[in-house]
């Protein structure tokens, strides 16, 4: 016998666009002709050829190199005219394969020259301390951006280096070119080979709060000694060596404030000479606490390693006894690091200082110091929040990649919002100062200290150990790090808005500014969306929506353990994300990364579908039913509703077969094809035929469009009649043949009442209003407000504002009627 295919037909119960013999009507056929995008097409079109330093798994290669960049300085530290006088001596490695006839310099400080290349290709308009707003509107220029071009029109800023020579003494010629010098060195540096440079320096440091900086001075004028006080804080502070890599070279792009950069890991020796009552914080740990502390202060030291919260090594006492006098007397801080990237440190005579030991364990650093540095300024914000937050990040972010490397871990208040260096953090939330003398702070401020010092000590991690290029790729180290300080911030308090829900990007990824996040940070026109919270977002989705927690964390944590240490490009994260975790990703990087899409998945419509079972006394009953169950046409209503009969029955005589049959009457010719069909089955196809019949189970096919163009996974809840849910994921491949429009069928025991997509907010859906069938009402809020007058030139009541008088000095104090 000759095999049969056939089709179970599906009887549209609610579906309008299925015609009465229950195919589909024309409107409802999608047509992709001429315009099929593959958003599915694999990402190494894009990414760099794996090699023999970076490998295909998103490793480092068998040949992976980098460089090694060691320092030793000495600084001085002159309080009165704030300004650092500095020799360093750097011992430099060439690992590479290259011979190098110079080396690249960093001169972060010029960048506040008025004559760098920041400066000069600044936009009015662009700084939000200016606005041009028209023609017919004054431009607009804050006090602050006033001052600030008056500090440095007043000050001579920048790098003076004074001499460079290299190990013999012989000097070097070098060329500044912005904030980059090229020294040349007297003989090309073969691989393998180390030399040295020597270099004299110095720079008048900025005031912070004038110009806006990662690093400078605060002035305290209110403090008891004469003059005040001042908080320094450096960064960026030392020539460094620019890092020389196997996929650019030399990273010698221009510092023009916003990227940061990628240094060379090394050792430091670091001798800071600061006035005698100064207490200093740096990277490393103190190498003469002897000479610097006093014993009491050396026992409370030793004291807080073991202590349950932390103990103050400088007390409040002590601190604002310090700020009440000067001295003339010197000391020397001697510190050293191993094995960072980098070096910044802090000094002040306001400081107090508290710490705590966390008792990490394992075999890489068992205990490390926790340890705050504050003024009075900070109060008991900082005195309760600041070092135990320091502790509460290095507990989860280790979690996530490895065990916290580094003996200390340090917060510093100063007038730096935020700011991150190894083993080193500047945070800037503080108490104010109330009428009857005590320190009170508000909630946000509260919130802003744990958040920053969980965000900045968590960048010890990332950048400061995974070695990412922050110039280049802002969001390796910012992204990445929001990701994981919104973990630890939830860990902390979940009722905080972290800032990291893809709830709170939907406004940025609609907007006409956003660009891709694989943008070079001097060109994004919105950091903080695009480097912080929109690839923090887009983790938080690939861990609890695509991967899933395990496989996601699996991942993320060989990710950070390949590339401590090491330095990372975007490639080898896409890689090792997708090698370690088993799932192609490609479609999830090339969207969220390398595009400006957005999430809006609409659900169009649902068809209610049940299937036949070709039993024409049964399919043929119900579509009787069917029919009835439709609104009687409005004009057969209205007559009924005047008592108007019908021809019909007014005239019962008159009668014939149709009277007593309709469409819907079944005849023995259907009912002897139905027997035809069932004796054609095949037993197999009789056993899942009258199964299915006997199920008589719930068909339902939903219309989905991607009007976003960003193709995600469609988290589907659906809601039965019985009032219970549940839950249905539809991965994100559903979208591989047709990126726009599909269709799916879903079956269910029970009948659903209404479905929604996305109901709690996990994928960035810019339009929750074309996610649910039925629609529902969407709750917002409306205000009555009443109108106010304009305050522009035509609208001000100039005859009333010319009776005021001119008020005098005797008047300073009285409120102007």
């Amino acid at each position: 016998m000759q095999r049969t295919s056939f089709w179970l037909a599906f009887a549209a119960i609610a579906a309008v666009s299925f015609g009465a013999n229950g195919s589909a009507s024309a409107s409802a056929i999608k047509q992709t002709k001429g315009d099929f995008e593959d958003k599915f097409r694999q990402l190494d079109e894009v990414l760099p050829t794996p090699n023999v330093y970076r490998s295909a798994a998103g490793e480092p290669g068998e040949q992976y190199w980098q460089q090694q960049a060691d320092y030793q300085i000495n600084v001085r530290l002159d309080e009165e005219k704030r300004r650092i006088d500095a020799k360093e001596t750097i011992g430099y490695q060439n690992n590479s394969p290259y011979t190098l006839k110079y080396i690249w310099i960093q001169l972060d400080q010029n960048i506040f020259r008025n004559d760098s290349r920041a400066e000069r290709s600044a936009t009015f308009g662009s700084h939000p301390d200016t606005d041009l707003r028209g023609i017919d509107k004054p431009a607009r220029i804050s006090l602050g951006e006033l001052r600030r071009q008056q500090f440095m029109t007043d000050n001579e800023l920048g790098f003076a280096i004074n001499n460079v020579e290299n190990g013999e003494g012989q000097s070097l010629s070098f060329t500044i070119v912005g904030t980059n010098m090229r020294v040349d060195l007297a003989e090309p540096l073969a691989p393998g080979a180390r030399t040295s440079l020597a270099i004299d320096f110095g720079f008048n440091i900025v005031e912070e709060d004038a110009v806006g900086a990662r690093s400078g001075y605060e002035h305290f004028p209110d403090d008891a000694r004469e003059g005040g006080n001042d908080i320094f804080l450096l960064a960026q502070w030392y020539p460094r060596v620019a890092a020389f890599t196997d996929y650019e070279a030399w990273t010698n792009k221009e510092f023009l404030g916003r990227g940061e950069f990628t240094m060379e890991f090394g050792d430091f020796e670091v001798n800071i000479d600061v006035p005698a009552d100064h207490i200093v914080s740096a990277t490393g740990v103190l190498q003469n606490p002897k000479q610097v502390l006093s014993k009491e202060q050396q026992r409370r030291l030793e004291k807080a390693k073991t202590a349950d919260r932390p103990v103050f090594v400088v007390t409040e006492e002590e601190a604002l006894e310090n700020e009440k006098e000067g001295t003339s007397k010197r000391k020397v801080w001697r510190f050293a690091a191993e094995n960072v990237r980098d070096f910044a440190w802090a000094s002040s005579r306001k400081f107090m200082w508290d710490a705590k030991g966390y008792q990490q364990g394992g075999d890489v650093q068992p205990l490390v110091m926790a340890m705050s540095f504050f003024p009075k300024e900070g109060g008991d914000l900082w005195k309760k929040y600041s070092t135990e937050s320091v502790i509460h990040t290095m507990e989860v972010y280790s979690r996530f990649s490895f065990d916290y490397p580094y003996p200390t871990s340090q917060s510093v208040n100063g007038p730096v919002g935020g700011m991150e260096y190894p083993m080193i953090t500047f945070n800037g939330p503080r108490t104010e100062l109330q009428e009857d003398g005590t320190r009170t702070y508000s909630l946000a401020e509260k919130r802003f200290l744990i958040g920053v010092v969980i965000h900045e000590i968590g960048h010890i991690y990332f950048p400061m150990i995974v070695n990412s290029d922050e110039r280049q790729w802002t969001w390796m180290d910012e992204g990445l790090n929001s990701f994981l300080d919104g973990v630890a911030g939830r860990e902390w308090d979940p009722s905080i808005p972290w800032g990291v829900e893809p709830r709170g990007i939907v406004d940025y990824m609609k907007s006409s500014v956003q660009v891709p996040i694989m943008t070079q940070s001097d060109s994004v026109l919105r950091l903080g969306p695009n480097a912080y919270s929109k690839p923090a977002a887009a983790l938080n989705i690939l861990r609890e929506v695509i991967l899933g927690r395990e496989l996601f964390d699996f991942a993320f944590r060989e990710y950070a353990q390949r590339w401590m240490f090491k330095r990372p490009t975007p490639a080898d994260f896409f890689r090792t994300m997708e090698e370690a975790s088993g799932v192609d990703l490609d479609w999830f990087w090339r969207g969220w990364f390398y595009s400006t899409d957005h999430v809006d998945i609409s659900l169009d419509r649902v068809y209610k579908l049940r299937l036949d079972t070709q039993d024409p006394d049964i399919d043929w009953e119900r579509r009787r039913q069917e029919q009835a169950d439709k609104p009687v046409s409005f004009f057969v209503r209205r007559n009924e509703i005047e008592g108007r009969k019908t021809w019909v029955e007014m005239n019962p005589d008159v009668r014939d077969f149709y009277d007593e049959n309709d469409r819907f009457t079944v005849t023995n010719k259907q009912r002897n094809a139905y027997q035809s069909f069932l004796e054609k089955l095949d037993p197999w196809e009789r056993r899942v035929f009258d199964r299915a019949i006997a199920e008589d189970k719930n068909y339902y096919v939903l219309d989905f469009s991607n009007l976003g163009g960003l193709v995600m996974p469609i988290l589907l809840q659906m809601t039965y009649a019985d009032g219970t849910t549940e839950d249905y994921r539809i991965p994100a491949e559903i979208w591989r043949r047709n990126t726009k429009d599909v269709s799916k069928l879903i079956v269910t025991d029970k009948e659903v009442v209404s479905f929604a997509v996305d109901p709690n907010w996990e994928t960035a859906d810019v339009d929750i209003e074309n996610n649910y069938y039925p629609r529902k009402i969407i709750p917002s809020r409306i205000e009555a407000y009443k109108s106010e007058r304009g305050t522009d030139h035509i609208s001000r009541d100039l005859m009333q504002e010319a009776k005021s008088k001119l008020k005098g000095d005797e008047d300073s104090d009285n409120d102007e009627n």
